[in-house]
């Protein structure tokens, strides 16, 4: 008889985290259970940069490793936790999200990939300060913009910017949560985003037009491999307008369903009856890429049965709905079937 196959899940933590190792203490207990009742011995890999070294000899154990760890955490780039996963994938261990996937599929550079696909939208990428100094006046002329840094989460580096008319000034927002709709100049605005361009953090930034149907709410399709597996429906996001005069609500809860849920139906037939694949060939990537776990964020376009990508997260995909962890718990274990 075969022995069972082993699976770390790693997440960021600091050394106290490392050195308990608890998996009910986690974001992810349910799905460490879920793994354990599947046959799959699963082992929390709490993951900084100052014990880099014994993570990745714990890595090194197993036979795979799913992370989670957004592009910034803890006040620290994941440079250093990509360079350790590319080292233990090379050395025959199935990792995902694999760094080269998240650099094709998980930052805002996707917007401009596929631009011309049926869920794209006009998306421009920005090279410096200069260029978007020259560009974005004659671009405000038709509307509002959300200037997106190329790597980021949480609406950190998102900017909504809108021209006032007959003034100088920009009606500008940051979709960072807690952050109030301001009144500044271009100037002011070129201030903001500068460090945006600097080499560390990519030195680009993607320009997309505003979506207006975005105060109907926003739909995030969490997917496995290349099948949905549930939905999450946000009404009020962090950019979500305020009337004229008053100020933007507070963002609202995502609230979280299965991938049956009548309502969103034709997107989960969008998906997977093309898009994805539209999707994968666009960024270059071969199906056994795929992340295994993943989600896209779509706005409502025009007309009304349409819809606009406005990001992919990749990173660090978590809470998810709980209709996706079975769905993940077979997918990696068919996955990790092959390498025992």
């Amino acid at each position: 008889m075969g022995r069972s196959p082993r699976l770390a899940l790693l997440y960021p933590g600091d050394r106290a985290a490392w050195d308990r190792s608890d998996p009910v203490e986690s974001r992810f207990a349910a799905l460490f259970e879920a793994f354990a009742t599947a046959g799959v011995e699963t082992d929390p890999a709490v993951y900084n940069d100052d014990f880099a070294d014994e993570v990745g000899e714990q890595l090194r154990r197993v036979d795979g490793v799913l992370a989670w760890s957004n592009p910034i955490e803890l006040g620290r780039r994941r440079d250093r936790l990509d360079a350790l996963l590319r080292e233990v994938a090379e050395a025959g261990v199935f990792v995902s999200t694999h760094p080269e996937t998240i650099l094709r599929l998980g930052t805002k550079d996707v917007l401009v990939d596929v631009r011309d696909l049926p869920f794209g939208s006009d998306a421009v990428r920005v090279d410096s300060l200069v260029q978007l100094a020259d560009e974005l006046p004659r671009r405000l002329q038709q509307g509002a913009r959300v200037i997106k840094q190329y790597r980021g989460h949480s609406g950190i580096g998102v900017w909504r910017v809108e021209q006032i008319e007959g003034s100088p000034l920009l009606k500008v927002c940051h979709a960072q949560r807690g952050s109030n709709e301001e009144f500044i100049d271009l100037t002011a605005l070129m201030q903001r985003l500068a460090s945006h361009f600097e080499a560390e953090n990519g030195g680009h930034m993607i320009d997309q037009a505003w979506q207006p149907r975005l105060v109907d709410g926003m739909v995030r399709a969490y997917l496995v491999e290349d099948r949905v597996a549930g939905f999450g429906h946000q009404a009020i996001n962090a950019l979500y307008p305020g009337k004229p005069g008053q100020p933007a609500p507070v963002a609202g809860p995502r609230l979280y369903h299965p991938a049956d849920l009548p309502e969103f139906q034709p997107l989960k037939r969008l998906l997977e009856g093309g898009w994805i694949e539209l999707l994968r060939q666009r960024v270059g990537l071969a199906r056994e890429q795929l992340p295994m776990l993943w989600d896209c964020d779509f706005m409502l376009g025009e007309p009304k049965d349409s819809y606009v990508l406005c990001e992919i997260n990749v990173s660090s995909v978590s809470p998810f709905p709980p209709s996706a962890i079975e769905v993940l718990v077979q997918a990696v274990k068919r996955r990790l079937a092959v390498r025992i």
